[in-house]
C-alpha cells in the first residue's frame, strides 16, 4: 500500500545561473528539528553566501510546510520550492538553495526558475523513493530453493529484504498485503510444503525509484 514518496539520502547539485552560483542540498526528516538542525549545517557552510533558502515539507498528509526566502523578493524562492515537493508529492524532506550572487539580476520568473530548478537537481542527486506499507514475511528453507527464489522475487510479487545463512536461509520477504496469499503459494510450491513460516510483521518499506536516465 502506497504511502508517500521521500528523497533516499542526502544529494547536492550546482549550477550557475547569469554568474550567480546556485548551490542546492537536500536531506531525508521527519521532523522539524532534524530540518532546522540540516539548515544550521549548510548556514555554517556558507556564511559568505548572499542567501541561504531553506524550505521543508514533512508528514504523510504534507502537514507541516515551511519556507524563507531569506531575504530574496518575497515568494521568488522559499515557497516555490514547498509548492514544487508538495506537486511532486514529496514529503519528509528539507531542502536549501545557497546563492551567491553574481552581480545580474534575474527578476521575479528567472529567481522561481532558478530556485525550483536548482531543488530539483539536488533530488535527482538523492534520488526519490516510495514508502509502502508491507507484510513482511519471514520463512525458513533449504539452501537449494534460494537460488529459484530469487530468480522469482525478479517477477516482482516480493522482494528479498536479507537472508541469514545457517542450518537452513532464513528470508525475511517484503510484500504488498494483498499479495501476501500469492506470495505464501509460491513459497509452497518452491519447496514443495517444506518452507517454514517464521511470522509476518507489517512494516513501512522504501523502495526506489528509477531515475529518468535509468
Amino acid at each position: 500500500m502506497f504511502r508517500y514518496r521521500t528523497v533516499q539520502k542526502e544529494g547536492s547539485a550546482e549550477r550557475t545561473i547569469e554568474k550567480s552560483k546556485f548551490i542546492g542540498y537536500v536531506r531525508p526528516v521527519e521532523t522539524r528539528e532534524e530540518a532546522e538542525a540540516f539548515f544550521e549545517e549548510i548556514r555554517s557552510m556558507h556564511r559568505g553566501a548572499t542567501h541561504n533558502v531553506p524550505a521543508m515539507v514533512i508528514g504523510e498528509a504534507f502537514n507541516l510546510q515551511w519556507a524563507s526566502d531569506d531575504g530574496e523578493p518575497q515568494g521568488t524562492s522559499g515557497a516555490p520550492m514547498v509548492q514544487m515537493l508538495v506537486k511532486e508529492g514529496i514529503t519528509n524532506a528539507a531542502i536549501m538553495v545557497t546563492r551567491y550572487f553574481g552581480g545580474i539580476k534575474l527578476g521575479t520568473g528567472g529567481l522561481v526558475r532558478a530556485y525550483t530548478g536548482t531543488a530539483k537537481a539536488a533530488l535527482e542527486a538523492a534520488g526519490l523513493c516510495q514508502v509502502r506499507e508491507m507484510d513482511i514475511l519471514k520463512i525458513k528453507m533449504d539452501y537449494s530453493c534460494y537460488g529459484k527464489l530469487q530468480n522469482l522475487a525478479e517477477e516482482g510479487a516480493f522482494q528479498i529484504r536479507d537472508a541469514v545463512f545457517e542450518d537452513m536461509v532464513i528470508l525475511n520477504l517484503a510484500a504488498e498485503p494483498e499479495r501476501l496469499g500469492e506470495v505464501r503459494g509460491i513459497v509452497s510450491n518452491l519447496t514443495a510444503g517444506q518452507g517454514i513460516e517464521l511470522g509476518i510483521a507489517r512494516e513501512l518499506v522504501h523502495i526506489p525509484e528509477l531515475s529518468k536516465t535509468e
